[in-house]
């Protein structure tokens, strides 16, 4: 099945990548090598039936359910992951399509993490 993703606004990407250039300079401060592939979480906020939907979209893209978690206000949170590389030109595909999985399911995207990595054996 193939989904003809929408358009997402520049502006609404920008303003991720702002946060996004954020995450990666700290990272990088902390000694990651960007395009060393590891697993990257990203969240969404939403209902479970919107959540099946997610699921179904993100499947196709390489994203695994990791969790779902209702915090203290009781807003539902989906946790996903997918093993990709963090430099700018992979982050940036990377918000642009949780932003097109928003608009498609009627969900929040809430951003994304990693741990960071120096190419060191653990």
């Amino acid at each position: 099945m193939s989904i003809k993703l929408p358009q997402v606004d520049a502006a609404r990407l920008e303003q991720e990548w702002e946060a996004d250039s954020q995450v990666l300079a700290n990272l990088a401060a902390n000694g990651d090598k960007a395009r060393i592939p590891r697993p990257v979480d990203v969240s969404f906020r939403g209902t479970d039936e919107a959540f099946e939907q997610v699921l179904a979209i993100a499947s196709q893209f390489g994203f695994v359910e990791l969790d779902r978690e209702e915090d203290e206000d009781g807003d539902l949170f989906l946790f996903l992951e997918c093993e990709q590389a963090v430099d700018e030109q992979s982050i940036r595909a990377l918000a642009k399509k949780c932003l097109q999985i928003e608009i498609l399911c009627g969900v929040e995207y809430d951003g994304w993490g990693c741990e960071a990595e120096t190419g060191a054996v653990h």
